[in-house]
């Protein structure tokens, strides 16, 4: 970009040269204080983009607001309303158009359910506006603006100068101003700053993207973190990265002096090192590094020794240390002095086959993503510590890595990563077609450039890419091949992949693919989780073997949701407020069901918690396997509300599952069990493969792996341990098979098979049924069983007698699709994918039952009677009816609905069942076994259907052309 020429009574007390400064530094920006800007600016948007014909830079603007901040939040901008212009797709239009909704497209009393939705909306230009006076020791001095993070493009004036622009999205905005403020206290050297700024989409970074969308932060407009006035000399550092090198314990420091001078000059660097918190042994001497300069500035490396007594950098050991380079020069006038520091961690990402290293030891990244969720404010913290408590978190539940889902968090994130000792990677804020030769193109490469000068540093940052899933030619890919190409020569301190999803290329340093999880989009009921009886020996190593030149993150794996937990609605106090959850809790008391909320929430997170781990096991069973990243840890609130997370969207516990229980199965070190199968008969023996997956600071020396058959009342039934042995680093380290005949054990009964490591809190577990050989499934002589309510079934009623309808699940009049698995990601977003509900749930001390040992929710041994099955709409019958077995729906549904029922019909007892309890029992263990207990049920007193029911509301549930089923 040109300099802009000095008028001549400014050239006599400013620099010679100056201009619009792009480049974003990571830390300290030279050696004077900087002016807080924060506070009140005066402010006024501009709705038809009017300001700039009409030269608003030059007006006093007449309204004010607060800075940093949004002008949502601050309640500025237009009320939501069924024509408000959203950034963001909306794939279900049912909103639109569907009579349930109605009564939320209201003026005055709209609601959205497909987002949280703002107090506030807004989208277009807003000016803002304050007065300055640069310190009078500023004088002669280069002055910049720094703003850390506007939202979106910026533009700048200085009274009636204009700077230049920016759209960075991941990194500050830099404006040098030193042209036209003058320093000094007279009333004269009074400035007016005017800031323009535009949050449209003015580059074509996609709609969804998180960076901008109204899915996730909102598309606010404003500015937040530091607003500053910052000063240096005319010849100054205007870049520093560091090069760390654990194997010879140095680093190499490259940088960059600028010149505002327009002449020569020389000097020295000294440059420094202290290992933060450690003793003075760690603290490496200082080296001087002699240097000159031209006009145009000039760049410098150099090497520097840490000493033997380097400390390293890791998820365990988060040394830090810091780097000062200060620079002493003159030219032919005058002496300059500046310096800079940056924090940097002594780490080396590297490749061992198909895993990743760090300073040559395995490390399997244990992800979720964060999609710049933070409906406080609607914009991400800028803050450490708001960001040291979402790491934490995270490292509760086991997890050592975040990727930043289409967007690059603030200097915040990655201090605070730096100092807890977590991983991140890193995106351009990209959810977009590209490689069509688009201005994206270009911006993409500009943006990398930024993020990595801001950021490249912080030994956190491991791993980058362009964006998610992108489309454009080749699905991406002839863009990405040069991208990847270009980053890893440009920058090796981070790997470097195509993008989060897509596409496969060999340019990549590791994969980041869907590809390895057990459902993916559009399988539905095809998936492995609800296609394939249950076992836990299946893994990803046909992937990892198809592609065994790099390492394999799995993307986005889970999207298992859970039922909308209304009692969070409260902590909406900010700008974003649950809408959604409110039209979803109007749904379910509309359908008579409001008192079962908690219960829902229960019962489909206790199914969620199950599927994420069987998830993630299978990830770490795999050989070789590189990591996981989980969509997500925490709710989703966006793209139809997709609340798949075990923490709430303000990082929260979920009720029902701790994150103590989470890290059994999702933590440093974790035992495994290979098992063909979850239910047995007293026949069989019981074999489990056992391994460990660990992933410590260094191998476990002289472990005892033990394991125990433990009832469901908690008493050990069989136990043994394994050789005393050391486990390294990695997985798949076999500890020993468990063979255990079964024939002594009670049946029918749950157990639990628990593995761990003698003198650690190390354990797992994993639930399982033992049945009986074999057990009575003909009906008692009082009971009459049926595929559908004829006339010698409603003459047995009306006798007063029992029937149990065992309905051909073809028949069932019903278009929801069960499945084992809870809900992928959501039903609006996908289009309705299979399946519809979130688990079941049931009364596990309901005399039904007495004869099938279950819990309130699903688990393993239902996946038998739930495939195949028929969900019943069992909307029209009394609402006080209650199934023995009840299916929980989409949210955006809520029907009522069972899979087992009882009613009074006629006068008569009659039980209503749509699952398969008919065919094949002696190879379905199960079934079998449920079957057995409900006819032992209806057989007895206990027996009495209170809830009365119309025969044609029975037969209502049904289609009229029923294939009979066996009985």
């Amino acid at each position: 970009m040109p300099n802009l020429q000095y008028s001549s009574n400014i050239q006599r007390i400013a620099t010679l040269a100056t201009g619009l400064a792009l480049a974003l530094v990571t830390n300290a920006f030279g050696v004077e204080p900087p002016v807080d800007l924060a506070g009140q600016w005066a402010f006024r948007l501009d709705p038809t983009d009017v300001g700039v014909a009409e030269r608003w830079h030059a007006r006093h603007l007449p309204d004010k607001i607060h800075l940093p901040g949004s002008l949502q939040e601050q309640g500025f901008g237009n009320d939501v309303s069924i024509d408000t212009s959203w950034t963001g797709q909306v794939v279900d239009r049912s909103w639109f158009t569907d009579p349930r909704y109605e009564p939320y497209r209201r003026t005055g009393h709209v609601k959205v359910p497909f987002w949280l939705q703002p107090d506030k909306h807004y989208v277009g230009v807003a000016w803002y506006q304050r007065s300055v006076t640069p310190p009078s020791d500023w004088f002669g001095r280069r002055i910049m603006l720094y703003l850390e993070r506007p939202h979106w493009e910026t533009r700048v004036w200085v009274d009636d100068h204009e700077i230049g622009t920016c759209n960075s999205l991941g990194a500050a905005h830099q404006f040098d101003l030193t042209q036209f403020l003058v320093p000094g206290a007279r009333k004269t050297n009074r400035h007016r700053i005017t800031i323009r700024i535009d949050n449209r989409i003015r580059i074509a970074v996609g709609l969804n993207a998180h960076s901008v969308t109204d899915h996730t932060q909102s598309n606010w407009n404003g500015i937040t973190g530091r607003l500053e006035l910052r000063c240096t000399d005319r010849v100054w550092i205007g870049d520093l990265q560091v090069f760390p090198h654990p194997e010879t314990a140095s680093i190499t420091v490259r940088g960059r002096i600028d010149n505002r001078t327009g002449g020569a000059g020389s000097g020295k660097l000294t440059i420094s090192a202290t290992c933060i918190g450690k003793p003075d042994r760690y603290q490496p001497e200082a080296i001087e590094v002699p240097v000159a300069w031209s006009v145009g500035g000039k760049r410098f490396e150099a090497e520097f020794p840490l000493g033997e007594q380097r400390a390293l950098w890791n998820e365990f050991t988060p040394v830090l240390y810091s780097l000062t380079v200060r620079l002493d020069g003159r030219d032919r006038e005058c002496r300059f002095h500046d310096s800079r520091t940056t924090t940097f961690g002594l780490r080396e990402l590297g490749i061992d086959g198909t895993q990743f290293t760090i300073n040559g030891r395995k490390v399997f990244f244990r992800g979720t993503l964060e999609c710049c969720i933070f409906p406080l404010t609607g914009y991400p913290p800028t803050d450490v510590g708001s960001w040291k408590r979402i790491i934490r978190v995270c490292k509760q539940y086991g997890l050592n890595h975040i990727r930043f889902h289409s967007w690059c968090p603030p200097e915040a994130a990655f201090t605070a990563a730096d100092q807890l000792g977590f991983y991140y990677q890193v995106e351009c804020g990209a959810w977009t077609r590209i490689g069509n030769g688009e201005p994206i193109d270009s911006w993409l490469y500009d943006e990398g450039r930024r993020i990595r000068a801001a950021y490249g540093n912080h030994p956190s940052f491991v791993l980058m890419a362009y964006g998610n899933e992108p489309g454009g030619p080749e699905r991406g890919a002839k863009f990405l091949r040069k991208w990847c190409t270009y980053w890893k020569k440009e920058d090796p301190r981070c790997l470097h992949t195509s993008a989060g999803g897509w596409p496969l290329i060999t340019e990549s340093d590791y994969h980041n693919t869907p590809k390895p999880r057990i459902q993916q989009w559009g399988a539905g009921l095809r998936s492995l989780i609800n296609a394939k009886q249950p076992e836990t020996r299946f893994d990803y190593r046909d992937f990892v073997h198809a592609h065994a030149t790099k390492p394999t993150i799995s993307h986005e794996i889970g999207q298992w949701c859970v039922y909308p937990n209304f009692k969070e609605i409260p902590k909406y106090r900010g700008l974003l407020k649950a809408r959604n959850f409110e039209i979803f809790r109007d749904f379910l008391n509309d359908n008579h069901m409001g008192d079962q909320a908690d219960q829902f929430v229960m019962a489909s997170g206790k199914l969620q918690t199950l599927c994420y781990k069987a998830e993630i096991e299978a990830a770490l069973r795999t050989p070789g396997f590189g990591g996981f990243q989980l969509l997500d840890l925490h709710d989703f609130p966006g793209q139809g509300t997709a609340l798949v997370g075990v923490v709430d969207p303000f990082w929260d516990p979920k009720p029902y599952v701790s994150s103590q229980e989470y890290r059994r199965f999702c933590g440093v070190t974790v035992p495994l069990a290979r098992m063909d199968k979850r239910t047995w008969t007293r026949s069989e023996t019981l074999i489990a493969d056992v391994e460990i997956a660990h992933y410590g600071p260094a191998p476990l020396q002289g472990s005892t792996v033990y394991w125990k058959l433990v009832d469901a009342n908690g008493r050990t039934r069989a136990e043994g341990d394994f050789t005393r042995r050391d486990i390294p680093v990695g997985s798949n380290h076999a500890a020993g098979r468990v063979a255990l005949t079964l024939d002594r054990l009670d049946a029918p009964a749950s157990y639990r098979l628990v593995v761990g490591i003698q003198e650690t809190t190390i354990e797992n577990d994993w639930s399982l049924w033992v049945y009986p050989n074999t057990v009575g499934t003909d009906p008692p002589n009082d009971v009459l069983i049926v595929s559908k309510l004829d006339s010698a079934a409603e003459k047995k009623l009306q006798q007063g007698g029992k029937v149990l309808l065992l309905a051909n699940t073809q028949a069932v009049n019903s278009d929801v699709a069960i499945g084992f698995s809870s809900v992928f990601w959501n039903t609006a977003w996908t289009r309705g994918q299979a399946p519809h509900t979130l688990g079941i749930l049931c009364n596990p001390n309901h005399p039904v039952f007495a004869e099938f040992p279950t819990e309130y929710h699903t688990n393993w041994q239902w996946w038998e009677l739930v495939h195949g099955s028929a969900a019943m709409i069992l909307d029209n019958l009394p609402p006080q009816l209650r199934p023995a077995v009840q299916p929980i729906d989409t949210w955006f549904k809520s029907r009522r609905l069972g899979l087992l029922f009882e009613a009074n019909v006629s006068g008569g007892r009659l039980m209503v069942c749509s699952m398969d309890l008919a065919t094949d029992l002696p190879h379905r263990i199960v079934a079998r076994q449920l079957r057995h207990s409900l006819l032992d049920y209806m057989h007895s007193e206990a027996f009495e259907p209170a809830t009365r029911v119309k025969p044609r509301a029975i037969r209502a549930l049904f289609r009229s052309a029923a294939t009979p089923a066996a009985h």
